[in-house]
């Protein structure tokens, strides 16, 4: 029920809450869009009077403050469920126990920790934007079996097959933003949409773009006023920025006219201060966002450590060349290679993609 939600009710968790009656299930609920019910009332506006005397099964710790919608825990109460089974505890400061500790004054049975290794899995991007204050970051990439992002000539499509790009655009669907720098604009013209036949919702997309470089006729702009777009750029006003030109100044208006939301963020000699990024994202409620850029950018994003999560997918293919994705990644020695672990392998017929979790050396 928690996954029919991902992806679509942030800056809340994606949530499900099942309630059972003598062996039976009454009712289900998943996280509505922001501003909705939570799953818990979802589900105990389903059961009605019948949840009276039943348990509720619910993923992550009911709410017990008041936000966009009342709390949880006094729903649960007022409908008369005699017990609680839940996966985690929620580790928002507003909550934290606090709804746990209401259930249970009010006489309800609460259990802890039920199936809680793969809730803590399933939420790792909430859990990510509570306690680092900032969105997870998901890196994606597809690659040849040598570990080449491009031919020389720069040439990449399609170094995978249909299945496994319609995969990366269940991704997309899933994460709250995708972001991408200046340089796969000018190269790629991507669109950087969820191109799926019923898609759920389209991200957010992030372009970091110090100079405003991008074209207009490009399709990220054209598309602007359709899809909420992020366009951020180096702070004219800030001492290590270049002076900006009439031009730059003009293109300003230019791009806000067409739709897309212009951020000026802070920079060095142009170029543009992770953190500061990331930071500005937590602030608007992103939670999980998708890299899908090039070797620049991605270098940057794992020479900070802002990397929390990889999908990198191997095409069936042999390209040769120097066209490395990490090729601007200092690593000095194999002492200081980074490491994933938790590897899971999925295949796509003869494509294969690896998920893993990057270890920084310390």
């Amino acid at each position: 029920m928690a996954e029919k939600s991902r992806g679509i009710c942030h800056p809340n968790p994606f949530v499900g809450a099942v309630i059972v009656k003598k062996d039976r299930i009454l009712a289900t609920g998943n996280t509505q869009v922001y501003g909705g019910d939570h799953a818990e009332t979802v589900a105990l506006k389903a059961a009605g009077k019948s949840a009276k005397g039943a348990d509720l099964y619910v993923s992550l710790e009911p709410c017990s403050h008041y936000g966009k919608t009342p709390p949880c825990t006094k729903a649960i109460i007022a409908a008369g469920i005699k017990s609680v089974f839940l996966g985690i505890t929620d580790p928002n400061p507003l909550v934290n126990g606090k709804g746990i500790a209401e259930l249970r004054a009010a006489g309800l049975e609460v259990s802890t920790g039920h199936m809680a290794d793969k809730i803590q899995t399933q939420l790792e991007s909430f859990i990510c934007h509570i306690i680092r204050q900032r969105p997870f970051v998901i890196w994606k990439t597809a690659l040849s079996l040598d570990g080449k992002y491009a031919a020389q000539d720069g040439s990449s499509r399609w170094i995978t097959n249909p299945r496994s790009r319609t995969f990366v655009h269940k991704l997309r669907e899933g994460c709250d933003a995708v972001l991408t720098g200046i340089n796969t604009v000018l190269c790629d013209d991507p669109l950087l949409t969820v191109r799926l036949k019923h898609p759920r919702h389209q991200p957010i997309r992030i372009i970091l773009d110090p100079l405003l470089e991008i074209p207009l006729s490009s399709k990220i702009v054209q598309t602007a006023k359709d899809i909420q777009t992020i366009v951020f750029h180096s702070d004219p006003n800030s001492q290590d920025s270049i002076a900006w030109d009439i031009a730059q100044k003009e293109k300003q208006f230019l791009l806000s006219s067409h739709g897309l939301e212009l951020i000026p963020i802070q920079s060095d000699n142009n170029e543009l201060l992770l953190d500061a990024v990331l930071l500005n994202l937590h602030q608007k409620g992103i939670s999980s966002l998708l890299l899908e850029c090039g070797s620049i950018l991605s270098s940057s994003f794992f020479r900070q450590g802002l990397v929390d999560k990889c999908h990198i997918f191997y095409g069936n293919i042999l390209l040769g060349g120097d066209r490395a994705m990490l090729s601007q990644l200092p690593i000095p020695d194999i002492k200081a290679a980074i490491k994933l672990e938790n590897i899971t392998l999925k295949r796509f017929t003869e494509n294969i993609l690896i998920t893993g979790y990057p270890v920084f050396p310390s």
